[in-house]
């Protein structure tokens, strides 16, 4: 056989085999987030969270072994050290001292179960319930807007929150808000194909208050039961863009006075206390309903939960623990305590 058509054919067979390696990479990429049949634990979804409380926590009782000052300054550096923050970490510690006093408790290996309850405890008490899940209204459309800093997750939140709608029946209009990105408008739309809902998309550029009245239009007139905004990435610090989503909320109301229903403000669990300083300036430009905390699976600083709903009257709605559907979650109080103590 002639030797080039020999490396003709070789060359063939190995664009075909290349070719089908990158179906089958293709193919693994968009199972990310697809449903699973059993969804594993938040316990093993807070693994790192847990490991550095609990871990932490033992060291520090076995070292002091009784209760003393020195055990009350261990501690508290643990709560910062876990992100819980500077002020909330006080008023664990204040419980803590007052309890010890009130069951003149002398043990160390008896503060782990009253560190547990002063927790659940002052996580019930900012709400007065176990869950604040988001509150899905029977209106047509249920409109929920979504906000955030740049790389928080914001159009996978999304895409998440889509599949659980969808997959419940409900028809879904997502709105590609942030317009200053082809590329973002481009994952939404793969998104919307993905999860079994419909969008509404301008060329990159466009105006997004524009966009958001053409999508709130149609979501009216077509009746969809769903309508989830996308809204570009942008510092809390810049007041022309924070402005900007002030712009965008009053187009809805145009449309649809009591919208939007849901105004989300999405932040990466890894960020620490620049979480809460972002929650408060976006709540100052787009009256925030809750947060949707993402990553938490990735840090070892899951105490930023404690901190957040302890300093901020802004209840965390959801929170983003993996890469499936079923990893965004509804917070519950209790679910997440015995998480990380149990």
């Amino acid at each position: 056989m002639d030797t080039n058509l020999i490396i003709y054919i070789a060359a063939a067979l190995l664009i075909v085999i290349c070719a089908i390696i990158i179906i089958i990479i293709k193919k693994k990429k968009n199972i990310n987030i697809e449903v699973v049949a059993k969804p594993e634990s938040l316990k093993d979804k807070l693994a790192k969270t847990k490991n550095g409380l609990l871990g932490k926590l033992a060291e520090i009782v076995n070292l002091r072994g009784k209760v003393d000052s020195e055990l009350m300054d261990d501690l508290e550096e643990m709560l910062l050290q876990a992100d819980v923050g500077v002020q909330t970490s006080y008023d664990i510690i204040d419980s803590l001292k007052e309890e010890i006093k009130l069951q003149q408790i002398t043990a160390a290996t008896d503060i782990q179960k009253q560190l547990e309850e002063i927790i659940r405890k002052l996580l019930l008490k900012d709400y007065g319930r176990e869950t604040d899940h988001l509150q899905y209204k029977n209106v047509k459309p249920f409109v929920a807007l979504f906000t955030g800093v740049n790389g928080v997750g914001k159009t996978t939140t999304i895409a998440k929150l889509a599949k659980r709608f969808t997959k419940n029946g409900k028809s879904v209009l997502m709105i590609a808000g942030d317009t200053f990105r082809a590329a973002a408008i481009d994952q939404l739309a793969i998104w919307a194909e993905r999860t079994g809902a419909d969008i509404m998309k301008q060329q990159e550029g466009s105006d997004p208050s524009s966009v958001v009245y053409d999508g709130m239009m149609k979501a009216v007139n077509k009746k969809y039961d769903v309508v989830l905004i996308d809204t570009a990435g942008r510092q809390h610090t810049k007041v022309n863009l924070m402005n900007e989503l002030s712009k965008i909320k009053r187009t809805i109301k145009k449309i649809v006075p009591d919208a939007p229903h849901e105004t989300l403000l999405v932040v990466d669990a890894t960020t620490g206390q620049n979480a809460i300083t972002q929650a408060e300036l976006f709540n100052k430009a787009t009256e925030l309903s809750g947060l949707v905390l993402t990553k938490l699976d990735g840090t070892a600083k899951g105490g930023i939960i404690i901190g957040i709903k302890h300093q901020l009257d802004i209840p965390v709605k959801l929170i983003g623990v993996g890469e499936t559907y079923n990893d965004l979650r509804d917070f519950d109080v209790n679910e997440f305590v015995e998480a990380i103590f149990e």
